[in-house]
């Protein structure tokens, strides 16, 4: 994970965490993706290489999601890229194409951000975070 999505994903497990989540967070190239299959609620997050390329980090888990069924599963992703890319935040594109392709939900719009989040950004994403865990309690309630 880079610099750039780290901070992302730091933003987003506070939100979590304040709307009262316990998070487990996984770096993509440490897990073996049947690790998915032991949760109902994901939240995937990917730097772009280049014109719109899965980084080198996220390649493996992103092979091995090929052999999941994730029906019944919430996703939400997130990533950041370079607008002066053709493709922005392609790899954000490309893991949810994947998830919807196995069956998973894309329960809230992906978030991209251009570098490094700041601003705005940083309290879209606590909020995208708060909104995760939303949806989930409006699923159990």
């Amino acid at each position: 994970m880079s610099g750039n999505t780290e901070a992302m994903a730091d933003l987003i497990e506070k939100g979590l965490k304040d709307a009262g989540a316990s998070v487990d967070r996984h770096e993509a190239m440490d897990i073996d993706a049947e690790l998915l299959n032991d949760y109902s609620h994901i939240m995937l997050g990917a730097y772009t290489w280049g014109d719109g390329d899965l980084p080198d980090d996220f390649i493996d888990l992103y092979e091995e999601m090929e052999e999941l069924d994730l029906t019944g599963k919430a996703f939400a992703v997130f990533g950041s890229g370079d607008t002066s890319y053709e493709h922005f935040c392609g790899a954000v594109d490309l893991i949810e194409e994947k998830v919807k392709e196995l069956g998973g939900d894309i329960v809230l719009p992906s978030v991209k951000i251009e570098l490094n989040p700041e601003g705005d950004e940083e309290e879209e994403l606590i909020s995208f975070g708060k909104q995760f865990v939303h949806l989930h309690q409006q699923e159990a309630g």
